[in-house]
């Protein structure tokens, strides 16, 4: 009994030979630690909920001017319908591009092609191309931007296409400027190519793939005169800015060394472009006569762990939509979502309308709907490339018939809404 007497004396004596400050110092970091735990879990509770909210705040604003029957057209779901879909057959649309044309390249599984968008709480106006040709008679409509705003042209020039017999339709091509005439209604469907909207290095439409990057965060007086008298403008710009910085310059191309150069991180150097746009529109949009479109991020699928795919893959081999109802994959910028909608709130606080299409949560279900393989190929492919498709996949562009022919869909049913039939 003296023993353990003992011990428990020689415990307490060495408690007691430690500094209380030490205790309050373990305290402390122990209490920081925990701090610092929680902060980094509420941190990312807090991002994940803010980019949620950048796709919802844009669900919720871009259907204004269409509310009058209390209907969100981009909150709801895909649903198979083999029935009423496709809207059009690849091989029956006169002016396909082959760098859409899955079907035509070899892909067997075409179920992508027969996905129909569901509002919750409304039905979509079925495309009509007649009702669109005659809202568009004696007019120009205009799309302006990337590949993906080609591919939104493609797609729209497809679902008129067989509402024109062909001795009264043509295409022309002139640089950056693509014309499709319908000629009994003196009405255009056109793409300019002008990846940033402002002038770049890589504004020409064949030879525009440069190791570095420039843009003219100024000046867009080059392209903007091409579509200056158009009646519906169709924007979109984001694929092109994917990086961190960006060089600007200030000067001309024509005699670079002369300029005076500066490198600008994203998502800044984007919002400073698009300044220049919404000026460039301040001044030369008639407010009376044109209608204004801004399409939101098309989402890319590159990354297949994002769905719950296998770490590694990417669109290649997907049959199926993402079926979970809000899924937001990391395939846009929430930053850059932010700074458009910032610019156009700031027109509208100046009495110019420019509607944003939010194409973009309802677009990120669709991971099964891209190229992938199936398409034509302008650059060699390798054996080693063979050897592992998913390395020459395309999982940024959509083949047709598919996603873009309802990004028209909706854009239909803004056109039919501000603007009617007039005598």
């Amino acid at each position: 009994m003296a023993k353990r007497g003992e011990n428990t004396v020689k415990k307490h004596q060495v408690m007691q030979v430690l500094p209380a400050g030490a205790w309050g110092i373990k305290s402390s970091f122990r209490s920081l630690v925990a701090l610092l735990f929680a902060f980094l879990v509420v941190a990312a509770i807090y991002l994940r909920q803010s980019n949620e909210q950048v796709f919802q705040h844009a669900n919720g604003r871009t259907h204004d001017a269409i509310s009058s029957g209390g209907c969100n057209l981009f909150s709801g779901k895909w649903v198979y319908d083999n029935k009423s879909y496709p809207l059009y057959k690849e091989r029956e649309c006169t002016f396909m591009s082959d760098q859409l044309a899955c079907e035509k390249f070899g892909r067997k599984d075409l179920n992508y092609q027969f996905w129909r968008w569901q509002p919750h709480q409304c039905d979509l106006p079925r495309f009509n191309g007649t009702a669109l040709l005659e809202r568009l008679r004696n007019k120009r409509l205009v799309f302006v931007g990337d590949s993906l705003n080609r591919n939104q042209w493609i797609s729209m020039i497809c679902l008129v296409d067989s509402a024109i017999p062909p001795a009264f339709k043509s295409m022309h091509n002139n640089g950056s400027i693509n014309v499709f005439k319908a000629k009994e209604y003196n009405a255009t469907i056109e793409f300019y190519w002008s990846p940033l909207l402002v002038e770049s290095n890589s504004d020409d439409p064949v030879n525009h793939r440069v190791p570095d990057r420039i843009v003219r965060v100024e000046a867009i007086e080059k392209h903007a005169r091409h579509w200056t008298d158009a009646d519906i403008l169709i924007f979109n710009t984001y694929l092109w800015w994917r990086r961190r910085q960006m060089k600007i310059l200030w000067g001309s191309f024509e005699s670079p060394e002369d300029g005076i150069y500066k490198t600008v991180k994203l998502p800044r150097v984007y919002a400073m472009a698009l300044q220049t746009w919404a000026r460039w529109l301040e001044v030369h949009v008639n407010r009376n006569k044109t209608l204004l479109f801004f399409m939101s991020m098309s989402p890319t699928h590159e990354m297949a762990d994002k769905w719950g795919g296998t770490s590694g893959e990417n669109c290649y081999g997907e049959t199926e939509p993402v079926m979970k109802e809000g899924y937001a994959g990391d395939g846009v910028s929430p930053r850059m979502m932010r700074a458009v909608e910032s610019v156009l709130g700031e027109l509208k606080t100046r009495g110019l309308n420019v509607q944003m299409i939010n194409i973009t949560q309802l677009s990120d279900y669709r991971k099964e709907g891209h190229p992938s393989i199936y398409r034509k190929h302008w650059e060699t492919i390798t054996q080693q490339q063979l050897s592992n498709p998913k390395t020459f996949s395309d999982c940024i562009h959509w083949c047709l018939p598919g996603v873009p022919d309802l990004w028209n869909q909706i854009l239909y049913a803004y056109i039919l809404q501000l603007n009617p039939i007039t005598e």
